[in-house]
């Protein structure tokens, strides 16, 4: 059965490019970026994790650890960092799952056989620090991910966790915030005292309660 939204997501021991982990364990209290590509030295897959690697600050104030996957083994994928970090300009800091067993790609669904025939797609899961899976995207194998929208949608569910709110189309982080249905609109005025917009009784918004 699919994965789905709020499934606590399987727990695995790997090997990966620095060595032995077991998942859960690994993950520990943050928040986990899981994203796997097609192949080892392949060219868009490449560029993804140098610009991954790049972003580890973002991703460390976020309480978020990243990692990846390919179907290849570990010294294939140490043998890659070494292309990586030089044609990126970068040093890939984070690790690598060696999944030639195909055990991670299945429990976590991302082998699609009429897309890739027994290749990873590029597959996204942003997993919390209770292990539920809060979210998943899923590209073709010829279109390179937008990280940025990977770090603007963690902004929205660790915003949205904490207070009331939940972020419109387009959102970033400091943007106006919806108020969500569940709250009364006089209650919603006493409890977000930056203000609240009524365009509609169901439609309300108010500046980002954390800003």
């Amino acid at each position: 059965m699919a994965l789905q939204l709020g499934d606590i997501v399987p727990d695995f021991t790997q090997d990966t490019s620095e060595g032995s982990i077991s998942f859960h364990e690994w993950a520990g209290d943050s928040w986990v970026v899981l994203f796997s590509h097609p192949a080892d030295y392949t060219p868009v897959c490449t560029t993804e994790l140098g610009t991954v690697a790049s972003l580890k600050s973002e991703f460390d104030k976020r309480n978020v650890k990243v990692i990846a996957l390919s179907v290849d083994n570990a010294d294939s994928h140490r043998g890659w960092i070494n292309d990586i970090n030089e044609t990126q300009n970068t040093t890939v800091n984070y690790p690598i799952i060696a999944d030639p067993d195909r055990k991670v790609a299945d429990a976590y669904g991302m082998i699609h056989p009429n897309s890739l025939n027994n290749l990873t797609v590029r597959s996204v899961f942003i997993i919390d620090p209770n292990k539920k899976l809060r979210l998943t995207f899923t590209y073709p194998a010829s279109t390179g991910r937008n990280f940025d929208e990977i770090l603007r949608v963690i902004d929205s569910l660790q915003l949205t966790d904490y207070h009331q709110v939940a972020t419109p189309a387009n959102w970033k982080d400091g943007d106006d915030c919806v108020v969500v249905p569940s709250i009364p609109t006089d209650a919603a005025r006493e409890k977000f005292p930056k203000g609240v917009k009524e365009i509609k009784p169901y439609l309300r918004m108010t500046p980002q309660p954390n800003k």
